[in-house]
């Protein structure tokens, strides 16, 4: 009995590899069957980019941000390329300077109050140069947005208020809120212009304008007391906080 069942077995183990001539049935052969996937290697080119957290410097080309010692800027603010805060100016929460294109100048005592955008052409359709420049002791209102237009000292431009190319603010002037100043469009010294777009309303008097750049160096004179309370690197305070925890040091 146990003969007939080892030939039963030898004659059913020759009808199958009779049938299917080609069929592997070990592992060995199964692999020379299937390719190897291809090896992906990594290009020695490739940037490495660091995701954590907001950047708040971003060098665009052979431009990087400057930004002066006294000067604030908020940790989650942008500053990207030709873009320069001079000494004792302030830029708020939110704000976004992008020198792309262009240059991008704060002068010296000047704020960028929260959510600004700010922006620079490659041209300008009038004779002023396309860069944006914010000269001292200059107020730029919250939600703001400037493309390419040139603000001289002393000026106030109120919240939400947009300044297209080629557009000019003289010294001692004030743009109300909500304002438009189409492209090339200039506004004199000593005048309040308001509207979409905007329009003469009246001129300043003399105490107006020695109050304007008074409101700039308040602004300033705030900032100075948030500096302390942040640190230059995004989430970096989480692990300072931890390590103050494990020493033993009261926060």
């Amino acid at each position: 009995m146990a003969a007939i069942t080892r030939l039963s077995r030898r004659l059913l183990a020759r009808r199958l590899s009779t049938s299917v001539p080609g069929r592997a049935f070990s592992a060995q052969s199964a692999e020379k069957v299937t390719p190897p996937a291809p090896l992906i290697r990594e290009s020695p080119d490739r940037v490495k980019w660091d995701y954590r957290g907001q950047r708040k410097t971003i060098p665009l080309g052979q431009w990087a941000p400057k930004i002066a010692v006294d000067a604030y800027v908020a940790p989650n603010v942008v500053l990207a390329g030709q873009v320069v805060v001079w000494d004792g100016a302030s830029v708020w929460n939110g704000a976004v300077l992008r020198g792309d294109l262009n240059k991008i100048s704060v002068g010296f005592c000047s704020n960028v109050q929260e959510r600004c955008v700010v922006h620079a052409a490659w041209s300008s359709p009038t004779g002023l140069p396309a860069e944006t420049l914010i000269e001292r002791f200059v107020t730029i209102g919250a939600y703001s947005l400037l493309r390419s237009c040139t603000i001289e000292p002393e000026c106030i431009v109120g919240q939400h208020s947009i300044l297209m190319e080629g557009s000019m603010m003289e010294t001692h002037s004030i743009l109300e809120a909500g304002s438009v100043v189409p492209p090339g469009r200039r506004i004199p010294s000593g005048e309040l212009w308001a509207g979409n777009p905007a329009k003469f309303v009246r001129a300043l008097t003399h105490e107006e304008t020695l109050e304007i750049p008074k409101l700039a160096v308040a602004i300033n004179d705030l900032s100075r007391s948030y500096c302390s309370e942040f640190l230059p690197y995004s989430t970096v305070y989480l692990e300072v906080e931890k390590l103050k925890k494990s020493l033993g040091i009261s926060i």
